[in-house]
């Protein structure tokens, strides 16, 4: 394929603002931005008239479930699907199996991300109560960040040593970022729960019983570890309103020391989804009130909330098919953020411009991830040219995550993505991908 683009007459979304402009890309890198260019030499044209060129999504929370976990999801598998999707890159979790909890597994994860990753990509490094000596060996120009389960989700990698934790926070040498649900507040929910109902548990009372308690009193009790060790904290997922009169928007985002972050699901489903969708919207932390997405809205829109990621965390059909007790939590969520943030924005919901800010521009300054989140002239062309106006549904032929199945099935998205280049490598063209070039491990500037 062609290493050298011109993408012609484009509407380009980029820091605060949308202009037409032609860019041109040549070794990974974006060379030119400008009007009416011409090239010199062989070049691939792209004429993109009434379409929108943004950058590629970082994605800063993806479950892909490799090693040890592949019969639901491989790095190979969903790395396409977020590269169909427009994510260009992603920041993948260390509940596999083994748990990515040393850096030898670090290491081990980090090729096949290198043999199998269409995206760019990189890798938490998970704490434990007894791994704070592998955790501070981690280097921060290499590595996302560490993650921290305060309250156990998916894998169990619950952190509930208090000494441990003071620990961390107080060493740690990158950005800590956190699974904030209190697990004592969890398990008397679910206790009371199943003596009534068994295993039969209605899957509306998942909000119940993973409280919106139970989330504030994890996420304010690591904003309060955070504020006494000055620690770069970073917490996932924020699904109620409580949490987030714990975020601050008066100073820019490059400046916090705590930031947060919104995932697609919160943003789009609430309790009254529970009827219709049960066990295929069971997410940790659960989907709650109408209330609380709106003001998960709320604070996404004033800054408070700096992020939107996905959470996508993929199980089987079989497995989601189990009663309360035994279904797991999480769903595929990758291959439809972008597109679903787009029908927020038919909606009137958010701009162009903030959708870009969110899950483009806010992920690298928090991560500082070297060269990508911007359409800047010499940072990597990580780039996603969509349609606005070219509906499409979700059915089970279209879901490329390996699980095959999706929250959204059936629904008709407004906007399409039509072509993505990772590193300046067209991956992905009207429904076709080229896989002859892999994705770029993430580096990050942080001096």
């Amino acid at each position: 394929m062609a290493s050298k683009y011109l993408i012609k007459n484009a509407q380009i979304v980029n820091e605060g603002s949308i202009y037409s402009g032609d860019l041109l890309i040549e070794h990974q890198r974006i060379v030119k931005i400008g009007a009416d260019l011409k090239v010199d030499g062989a070049v691939k044209e792209i004429n993109a008239e009434g379409k929108y060129l943004l950058p590629g999504l970082i994605d800063d929370q993806v479950h892909f479930r490799e090693p040890g976990l592949t019969h639901k999801a491989e790095i190979y598998t969903e790395a396409r699907a977020a590269v169909a999707g427009g994510v260009t890159s992603f920041m993948e979790m260390p509940n596999v199996i083994p748990q990515t909890t040393t850096q030898e597994l670090l290491t081990a994860k980090y090729e096949i991300g290198r043999q199998k990753s269409l995206a760019n990509y990189s890798f938490f490094i998970g704490a434990t109560n007894d791994n704070l000596d592998e955790v501070l060996k981690t280097n921060p120009m290499e590595v996302c960040g560490i993650k921290v389960f305060m309250g156990s989700s998916t894998g169990n990698m619950l952190v509930d040593d208090e000494k441990t934790l003071e620990e961390l926070y107080k060493n740690a040498p990158i950005l800590i970022a956190t699974h904030c649900e209190d697990e004592a507040t969890i398990r008397k929910n679910m206790e009371q729960y199943v003596a009534q109902y068994g295993d039969e548990i209605p899957f509306d009372l998942h909000p119940v019983i993973r409280s919106a308690e139970a989330c504030y009193k994890s996420s304010s009790m690591a904003v309060a570890l955070a504020k006494k060790h000055d620690t770069r904290l970073h917490i996932l997922h924020i699904s109620t309103g409580i949490e987030t009169a714990l975020f601050d928007n008066t100073i820019p985002l490059k400046d916090k020391r705590i930031t947060a972050e919104a995932c697609i699901h919160h943003l789009w489903f609430s309790d009254v989804d529970y009827k219709e969708k049960a066990q295929w919207i069971k997410w940790n932390p659960a989907v709650k009130t109408a209330g609380d997405r709106d003001k998960v809205w709320e604070a996404l829109l004033d800054d408070r909330i700096d992020i939107i990621a996905t959470d996508h965390a993929p199980h089987t059909i079989a497995e989601k098919n189990n009663p309360y007790t035994k279904a797991p939590s999480g769903g595929p969520l990758v291959q439809h953020s972008l597109t679903a943030l787009l029908d927020f924005y038919h909606q009137g919901r958010i701009s162009l411009e903030k959708i870009v800010e969110k899950a483009c521009h806010a992920p690298a300054e928090c991560f500082q991830v070297a060269e990508r989140g911007y359409i800047r002239e010499g940072y990597f062309a990580d780039l996603v040219l969509v349609d606005l106006h070219k509906p499409w549904k979700v059915t089970s032929e279209n879901i490329l995550s390996k699980c095959g199945w999706s929250p959204f099935e059936g629904h008709t998205f407004q906007s399409s993505v039509e072509q993505v280049w990772v590193s300046g490598h067209l991956a992905y063209s009207e429904g076709k991908f080229d896989e002859s070039k892999k994705g770029a491990r993430l580096t990050f500037d942080r001096n």
